[in-house]
């Protein structure tokens, strides 16, 4: 299962809210809706989203492989 947590925590800590990720990047909000509810992205995003918070991807999402294994 995809999950976003470090992503929230990394704009906590950059001081980066969801509306200046739409307004002032660019981030759709339709992305925005998929992030909050850890549903898939683009890697193109995932690149977009490690260069506007200055981070790698395991600062943006975490995998739990064992969910596809049940």
């Amino acid at each position: 299962m995809i999950n976003y947590a470090p992503l929230w925590k990394t704009m906590d800590d950059k001081g980066i809210t969801t509306y200046a990720l739409i307004a002032k990047y660019g981030i759709g909000s339709k992305t925005v809706y998929n992030l909050k509810h850890n549903k898939s992205i683009t890697m193109f995003t995932l690149s977009k989203l490690c260069h506007i918070l200055d981070c790698t991807p395991n600062d943006v999402v975490t995998f739990n492989f064992e969910e596809y294994n049940n």
